[in-house]
């Protein structure tokens, strides 16, 4: 199988550079790594081209989630398209050959995710974050497995995840205008014409953030957001209730666990910011525009909204 890896930038040289050392030593190497960069002012065009990568350089204002990954979806070669983000670093040397396997096993295989395990900077609450979203154990999902995971079916990350091209170019690649969440959207409608989605446990990638308060508000309003606008997603797939509940009592035992009792105020305190951050979210079409955009990370998103009249 022919891959392509691509990789969105904008000002990311630092991260960058370490994770494209870390491409070139993969027991799969490659056939081109593709980089769509938003305008970076820094090396990161430089070190990408220092690496052999393909880039292609476009307007920041014109930078979307999932317009310009399908940009770069079609103009890659590969039967398989990995998709990283600039702030990753693969974990060990075989971290795409794992990532990629589910496609050699069967035809039904249309989209592998990795594991993401905290960066080595990362807060005790940022690390329980990845062990809760990303298990140690890997399986395969389906539509009819909607019924055991809800809306958690869906869940995917573009931040290390792998499709087969001709999959994804069957239901047109990626939506655009998203908040966020195009690789929520894209497995959902793989999942409805019967592909099925592989959890690569084994495929590892350090990422993780570190978010302020204001940050995690924001990042749930924009949650918030993306559920509201593709509800079609919660009528499909179920809600989330169950699963913040599952987080809360999971975020407790493991600051117990690490004795990082002074963090759990913290913790709870983040917990009432994400809920009123997304029921903000979830009404955001009855707030001005202007403060909207105060509310989310994503401000860009919003000034173009302003310039299309929406």
């Amino acid at each position: 199988m022919s891959v392509s890896i691509i990789i969105p930038t904008r000002n990311g040289s630092t991260t960058l550079r370490e994770l494209l050392a870390g491409l070139t030593i993969q027991s799969i190497q490659a056939d081109e790594i593709i980089v769509i960069d938003s305008g970076s002012e820094d090396d990161t065009v430089e070190v990408a081209a220092s690496y052999g990568a393909l880039i292609h350089s476009i307007d920041p204002c014109s930078f979307d989630h999932g317009e310009t990954r399908t940009k770069a979806g079609k103009m890659a070669a590969g039967e398989i398209l990995v998709f990283l983000t600039q702030d990753v670093l693969v974990a060990s040397s075989d971290t795409i050959e794992r990532l990629i396997a589910p496609f050699r096993e069967t035809e039904d295989i249309c989209l592998s995710y990795g594991r993401q395990l905290p960066s080595f900077q990362a807060s005790d609450i940022a690390a329980h974050l990845r062990e809760f979203n990303y298990p140690n154990e890997s399986h395969v999902r389906s539509f009819a497995d909607r019924q055991k995971y809800g809306f958690q079916t869906v869940f995917v990350s573009n931040s290390c995840a792998a499709y087969r091209h001709s999959a994804l170019a069957d239901i047109g690649y990626f939506e655009s205008d998203l908040i966020f969440g195009e690789d929520s959207c894209a497995a959902g409608r793989l999942l409805e014409k019967g592909g099925k989605i592989a959890y690569s446990a084994d495929a590892v990638v350090y990422h993780s953030h570190n978010y302020s308060w204001n940050e995690d508000f924001y990042r749930y309003f924009d949650i918030g957001v993306f559920h509201q606008s593709q509800n079609w997603l919660l009528e499909s797939y179920g809600s989330t209730g169950g699963r913040g509940l599952d987080y809360i009592r999971s975020g407790l035992a493991y600051l117990w666990r690490r004795r990082s009792y002074g963090m759990i105020g913290d913790f709870m305190v983040r917990v009432g910011l994400k809920f009123l951050g997304y029921r903000l979210g979830r009404i955001h079409h009855r707030l001005p525009v202007s403060v909207a955009t105060q509310l989310s990370m994503n401000k860009s998103w919003w000034e173009r909204k302003k310039g299309k009249g929406s």
